[in-house]
């Protein structure tokens, strides 16, 4: 599951591809101006940006080249969308460091191959990857988390902040992460966030993952931050 900004200003357009993507388990953000998107990708770095050319108040040719000349949004996915066909225009938009460029009309089928080969390109450990630690398995592309309780499955109900967070520590099983590690992995650069946050989101994680008994298996590590142990422990007093 990806964080991802559809920057568009024609709102039935916007509307489309949002339900789509939210159909496929992503987190989506409409931006309708130049402004408004800037403002997105200040508060949290995406995943992803499904950028329109034509937009009120600056193009999305102009964007994409701030961005890429800024180090902190220098390496942001950025897909193209745009009437304008011509080859001097696809070059331009290339050139401004779109990593893709898709013309409308457009088939939305294409489009989300299109997004899923840039977050493979970007994040190539395979994103909709099932995974499976001690009995807890994560699918992110159904978004369907369960765990087993008395010899039967039991599905699990979780917010999309402890999705992504459960699903970053169980592709990275053991390791201790300090809170500015999770924080950079899982928020992505949240501007405004502080690393006490992580705390509550590991309290719902494990509220979340009490009806399989698998609340133990995120760990506090006194003085350095969280692991995800394959060991099923109690929880600290």
């Amino acid at each position: 599951m990806s964080h991802i900004v559809v920057v568009e200003d024609e709102s039935a357009i916007a509307e489309l591809i949002s339900i789509n993507l939210r159909h496929a388990g992503h987190e989506v953000v409409i931006a309708g101006t130049a402004e408004q998107a800037r403002h997105e990708i200040d508060a949290m770095l995406p995943d992803l940006v499904v950028l329109d050319w034509m937009l009120p108040g600056q193009s999305g040719l102009a964007l994409a080249r701030q961005w890429r000349a800024d180090p902190r949004t220098r390496e942001l996915p950025i897909i193209l969308l745009t009437a304008r066909g011509e080859e001097t225009d696809k070059v331009a938009g290339l050139d401004a460091g779109a990593d893709d460029y898709l013309t409308k009309p457009f088939s939305t089928n294409e489009l989300m191959a299109r997004i899923r080969a840039v977050l493979r390109r970007k994040a190539p450990e395979a994103l909709e990857d099932v995974v499976e630690l001690a009995g807890l398995r994560i699918d992110p592309s159904t978004r369907r988390i369960s765990g087993r309780m008395a010899g039967r499955e039991v599905d699990l109900k979780m917010g999309p902040t402890e999705f992504r967070l459960l699903h970053f520590l169980m592709t990275h099983p053991e390791r201790v992460h300090s809170r500015a590690q999770l924080l950079d992995r899982v928020w992505g650069d949240h501007v405004f966030i502080e690393e006490r946050t992580v705390d509550v989101h590991v309290k719902r994680l494990r509220e979340a993952l009490a009806p399989a008994s698998c609340a133990g298996m995120i760990e506090t590590v006194r003085g350095a931050g969280y692991r995800l142990t394959q060991r099923v422990s109690a929880l600290p007093a």
